[in-house]
């Protein structure tokens, strides 16, 4: 049977990683204090830990497609929630990637059933810059792109929630980042997008 693969795996992973770090297990289950959440495309070709080179818990995840973040996706909103007021975070990442199929077929006319619904947030994303992302001609440099103002984007959104303006209020040390991972080389890049206060929020989404 095929996924009994995967529990080999777990146990050769569990006995290799209490071998080279005895008691490892034992100190995780007792606290987590990640610095870092990760907000992230389900792509199985994205795995969080592994492209920044951190342990379990030291990067707290929330992925779905696209890395969208959406004001009424209580799931999202609950991870936010949990990890700045309860975990102490003090980096939220919002991290796209090159290649992303949620990003290429939002970009798309065709139908694609329930996804469609959840699409939408992303057709937002292109109808509001389609001056620019229409003069790129090159299809694949056309989607990249679109990443890139989808990533934008979700830092607003994340900026905007309840959660991250309370810790701001609260005078808690909070900075939203954007960045991007290239698939195709396995280097994240940063897009040069941090937030840190709730001055740099379009003034239509500051709570007072």
């Amino acid at each position: 049977m095929k996924l009994e693969k995967l529990f080999k795996n777990n146990r050769r992973w569990a006995a290799h990683r209490e071998k080279t770090e005895p008691g490892y297990f034992s100190r995780l289950a007792e606290i987590q204090r990640p610095e870092y959440l990760w907000i992230g495309c389900s792509d199985s070709r994205v795995p969080a830990n592994e492209i920044v080179g951190l342990d379990p818990g030291e990067l707290f995840v929330h992925r779905n497609v696209a890395n969208v973040v959406v004001h009424t996706d209580l799931n999202c909103l609950s991870v936010i929630q949990f990890a700045v007021h309860h975990l102490g975070v003090k980096h939220i990442i919002v991290c796209g990637h090159y290649g992303c199929g949620g990003v290429r077929a939002a970009a798309e006319s065709k139908s694609h059933g329930l996804m469609d619904n959840w699409l939408r947030h992303i057709k937002d994303v292109y109808r509001d810059r389609a001056s620019e992302l229409d003069r790129i001609r090159s299809k694949e440099k056309r989607a990249d792109r679109l990443c890139e103002l989808n990533v934008k984007a979700q830092v607003a959104n994340v900026c905007a929630t309840s959660a991250v303006q309370d810790a701001w209020k609260k005078g808690k040390s909070l900075s939203v980042h954007g960045w991007i991972y290239d698939i195709r080389d396995g280097l994240l890049k940063d897009l040069g997008l941090v937030v840190d206060s709730k001055l740099q929020v379009d003034r239509i989404f500051r709570r007072r």
